[in-house]
This record gives structure tokens, sequence and C-alpha cells, in this order.
């Protein structure tokens, strides 16, 4: 194969192993019905006038499977983490004991765990298509080497392992969602 082919397909690998990483890291978010310090990284708390994570305003631990404590590293910042956790609209109800916010984690409805389990395919489906967007991408890219001149034979064979790259990627996203639902279903 020519290096331009070997180029593309490099990149088409570490592309679609990006839509995976992002994938992952959108389950995260989606809670499981377990306290977990990811299912507060998308609060962002106004740290003297900047958007900060709130980790690093302060220290978040997690005593036990629905509790999560935050310990701020300026005790002036209790107010501004609590009201941020409160905006950021995640379903948590922060309580304020003048050292630490502790933030009791609700076990979920059969209901919830519906909506998170749609949500989670809804992240999943996402992914696909930015897998089948890559191996779109790939294959124009493939075809134009054609038009330049690579031989037929290897393009086709580029196109194909596009294709396997591209069903690998598929299969390993539908394993990562039945495992976020049956995670998420679990009582």
């Amino acid at each position: 194969m020519t290096e331009e082919i070997e180029f593309i397909l490099d990149s088409t690998q570490e592309s679609m192993a990006n839509s995976i990483a992002h994938l992952e890291k959108e389950f995260l978010n989606i809670r499981a019905g377990k306290a977990s310090p990811a299912m507060l990284g998308s609060v962002f708390v106004d740290y003297y006038g900047s958007a900060t994570p709130l980790s690093q305003v302060a220290k978040i631990s997690v005593p036990d499977a629905r509790t999560i404590t935050l310990q701020p590293f300026e005790k002036n910042m209790l107010q501004v983490i609590e009201k941020a956790i409160m905006v950021a609209n995640i379903g948590f109800n922060p309580m304020n004991n003048g050292d630490v916010i502790i933030i009791s984690v609700p076990p979920l409805t059969e209901e919830r765990r519906r909506d998170l389990a749609k949500q989670a395919k809804s992240e999943a489906e996402d992914a696909k298509i930015g897998v089948r967007n890559v191996r779109k991408d790939a294959n124009t890219d493939i075809k134009k080497l054609e038009k330049e001149g690579t031989s037929e034979d290897a393009c086709k064979s580029a196109e194909e392992e596009v294709q396997n790259l591209t069903n690998k990627y598929i299969k390993l996203i539908d394993e990562l969602l039945a495992n976020k639902e049956a995670e998420i279903m679990k009582v």
C-alpha cells in the first residue's frame, strides 16, 4: 500500500478511537445510581470572574454510595459552589453545613432509569454517526487518490480496511452501550 493510503487508514483509526473516547466520557456523566465524582464533571464555578471546573476549587470525595462531599479550598467559596451545582441542573440538592457541602444522591426511580438509558442510547447513536462520518471522509480521500493514479486494487483493499475499522468500532459502541444500560437498570 502507498504511504498516502497508510496515512488515511491511520488517521481514520485515530478519529474513530476519539469517538469512542468521547462516548466513554459522556457515559461517565450519565449517573447510574451510585455516587461518583464524575457526576459533577459538568459543573463550573465562578472563581474570581472565570468559569473554573468544580474539581479545581474543591476536594470532591465519595464517602458512601449515596453521598458526595465537597471541601472547598477557600471557605468563602461555599455559597458560590452551592449555587453552581443548583444552576448546573443535574438534579442534586446540595446542603451546606458551614465547612463542607454534602450532596445526597437520591436513588433512581424506574422512570428516571429509562430516561437515562434513552440518553445513553442517544450518546451511542451520536458516536456511531461520528464513526460513519469518519468512514465517509476516508472513502472520499481514497477515491481522490484513485483519480490521481493510485492502483484500483490498492484503493479497493483500503476501502475494505476502512469498512472493517467501521464495523469494529460500531461493535465496540454497541458493547459499551449494553454495559451502560445494564449498569443504569441495575437496582
